[in-house]
């Protein structure tokens, strides 16, 4: 009788336990190439990101789009730091509910983000396990030195509903090598003569004065203070001083060669010099936005560690403590939507929201597998469906694509493009959302969501850069030379602007697609199918 009272009353605790749990995200299996290896150890501990609810979170975003939406009566003035965080910080009360469930549970959290939205905590597996109705578990990837601990599904305490947004790394599956810039093609060959700069033909090899010549990019230095540009580096990708020098001599005599960049660093981020430690995307990234804006200050940001969806939240937290940001941001850097989960996906591109506001204008190539997702060509292609790119589908910053040729440019095979599975069309790019489903055939039907955010929202030139990486002049090609390129030419209007005494452009979508009809060529021709999957398939006109 004993053990049969004991019983009933342990499954109503159980039951009054499972009853207050509410499930925060889950997915039905790890992402392709994620291999399980066993149950998390119960002794072993674990550090948790615990994301806060901001208090007004929909007010920031109303305030977005009337400061960067033509004819609005504030357009383009731009917030303060601390006018972001009255948004951004939690409510004390959702402050009061965090400390009260960790003071009951022995958790000491620790404020790590400058709006104070962020916190840690550190416990064990088992604790873990229990409080958040998880299974953490060890996974292993080919491409993966070590192993990572995650959790199939992730809930919620019913208390902390509303209060908590996001508990990291939980669900997140980022897949390795993030980087979107495809390897270098030695083409020492091709210094004389002079190579065409038309990119559609085996000999053309685009220079920074094939960009200057076809978009009418001026070679002026620029002259205004307070104008940086930022280029972000994940995955120890190093930049090259020596390498910078050599391109500048050899493509841009006219910049004196000790033309160097500011390091800036964030997670223990370095920037190792030496042939050897070249990277390819980070020496791109720097050459072209150095070879495009002329003298606009150019900062790169080296984030370490090795997780790219912490190094991505941790970028726009180490931006929103600087009180005197860039106005510009290009990053080159990219994975498949799905692998961040749509809370986390939400939290970051919400930090680009944030940022955003207060004048910086975020840039991000559109990724290399057409509408495949990222450039994996392991990938197994069985569906016609869309894999988005995240960041570049989110609705705060302005995606870039890649084109080829003149006369006219047409849309490359790779260049990203598609609609968000996460993120609803928004409001700035309904007309042309519209417009363009207008053109699709009905047998594309349920391979993408067509209530999505399309991407991306630009393209310019992105095949056969010039470029020197470890003392070798060479090409690359992708969507990650793109955005430095498109990020530089924005630099150089801010620099104007400034000078003019206006405000930068910042935040750039609601601008573009107002302008789009008279400032911009529409590229008709070409598709975006991507390398691995040769369908018929279509993105947005860019």
């Amino acid at each position: 009788m004993f053990r049969r009272n004991l019983l009933a009353v342990l499954s109503i605790v159980t039951a009054a336990s499972a009853a207050s749990m509410v499930l925060h995200e889950s997915r039905a299996s790890a992402p392709a190439g994620f291999v399980r290896k066993g149950l998390a150890p119960v002794d072993e501990t674990v550090t948790l990101r615990v994301a806060l609810a901001p208090n007004n979170v929909a007010g920031l975003e109303n305030k977005l789009m009337s400061i960067s939406t033509p004819g609005s009566s504030d357009f383009r003035q731009w917030l303060s730091m601390e006018e972001v965080k009255a948004f951004v910080q939690p409510s004390e009360e959702t402050v009061s509910v965090f400390n009260a469930f960790a003071s009951a549970n022995g958790l000491k959290p620790t404020v790590i983000s400058p709006n104070e939205d962020w916190v840690s905590i550190t416990l064990p597996i088992s604790q873990a396990n229990q409080l958040f109705a998880a299974q953490f578990e060890i996974f292993a990837h080919p491409a993966m030195l070590n192993t990572i601990t995650r959790t199939l599904s992730v809930s919620l305490p019913s208390e902390l509903v509303g209060h908590v947004d996001v508990v990291h790394p939980t669900t997140e599956f980022v897949e390795p090598n993030t980087r979107l810039v495809p390897a270098m093609i030695p083409v020492l060959d091709k210094r004389a003569p002079a190579p065409s700069c038309n990119s559609s033909v085996a000999s053309g090899v685009i220079t920074p004065a094939c960009l200057q010549a076809l978009y009418g990019i001026p070679t002026a230095a620029a002259t205004s203070a307070g104008n940086a540009l930022l280029v972000t580096a994940y995955e120890d990708e190093f930049a090259q001083t020596a390498d910078l020098s050599a391109f500048l001599k050899l493509l841009r005599p006219d910049i004196p060669s000790t033309t160097g960049f500011t390091l800036l660093s964030d997670d223990g981020g370095v920037n190792t010099q030496g042939a050897n430690e070249a990277g390819t995307e980070a020496n791109l990234d720097i050459q072209y936005t150095t070879g495009i804006a002329t003298k606009v200050p150019i900062q790169f940001l080296s984030v370490g560690g090795n997780n790219f969806a912490t190094s991505l939240l941790d970028t726009t937290t180490f931006l929103d403590g600087v009180a005197k940001p860039p106005t510009v941001m290009t990053t080159s850097y990219g994975s498949t939507e799905s692998s961040f989960g749509s809370t986390m996906a939400t939290k970051v591109c919400n930090g680009y929201m944030a940022l955003g506001s207060r004048g910086i204008s975020v840039i991000f190539a559109s990724g290399d597998g057409g509408v495949r997702g990222n450039h994996d060509t392991t990938s197994v292609c069985n569906n016609n469906v869309f894999m988005p790119v995240f960041p570049a589908s989110c609705p705060f910053l302005t995606s870039v694509g890649s084109t080829q040729g003149f006369a006219p440019e047409k849309a490359i095979n790779f260049t990203g493009g598609g609609f968000s599975n996460v993120f609803p069309t928004p409001s700035y790019q309904t007309t042309a959302v519209a417009s363009f489903l207008k053109t699709v055939p009905s047998t594309f039907a349920g391979t993408f969501n067509k209530a999505g955010r399309g991407y991306p929202d630009v393209s310019v030139q992105g095949w056969n850069f010039e470029i020197v990486s470890g003392g070798v002049t060479g090409t690359v090609g992708g969507t990650s030379a793109s955005s430095p390129t498109f990020a530089g030419i924005i630099a150089l209007i801010n620099d104007q602007l400034i000078a003019a005494g206006k405000p930068v452009l910042g935040f750039l979508n609601p601008f573009l697609y107002s302008a789009a009809p008279t400032a911009f060529n529409d590229i008709t021709t070409g598709h975006n199918s991507g390398f691995v999957c040769p369908a018929s398939s279509v993105s947005p006109a860019s």
